[in-house]
């Protein structure tokens, strides 16, 4: 007899992202898309001509909130990676912003929700992307054996 043979391994969901300490996660995630949208709407709608680069940064963090919001608290592996994605994104921006404004403080004269890397907010815009690449890691999709 001939063994049957393998098919290639496909990526099937473990559990879902957004249960137990997940759903904190998902929550937080939440809270900076509120309040960074309402931040960057307020900031544009009342002052943007003083400094449109670093509402424009505000703006831009609110959609990378609201996309890894979405993201973590729906289920299925095109929906994981676009969580890593959205949330790779934020931890570049962090650090990115972070530096220009502590290295060119004339660039960004007002702050963003990721100026000084999330310093107004707490310094969690810094460790909310490392916590939530750390969580989707230890929620990855597996492969699963076809037999």
């Amino acid at each position: 007899m001939t063994s049957p043979q393998e098919t290639p391994a496909e990526p099937v969901e473990t559990g879902s992202r957004s249960t137990g300490p997940g759903r904190l996660i998902v929550a937080v995630y939440g809270v900076f898309a509120i309040s960074a949208t309402a931040r960057a709407s307020y900031q544009i709608a009342t002052k943007f001509t003083e400094a449109p680069v670093a509402y424009l940064l505000s703006a831009f963090a609110a959609l990378v909130y609201i996309l890894a919001t979405v993201a973590l608290a729906k289920k299925g592996v095109r929906w994981y990676w676009t969580s890593v994605v959205a949330i790779s994104v934020e931890l570049l921006g962090v650090v990115a912003v972070g530096l220009l404004s502590l290295l060119d403080p004339a660039l960004l004269p007002e702050d963003t929700v990721w100026s000084g890397f999330g310093q107004g907010y707490g310094y969690i815009p810094l460790v909310l992307p490392l916590l939530g690449l750390w969580w989707l890691w230890r929620h990855r999709p597996r492969p699963e054996r076809m037999r």
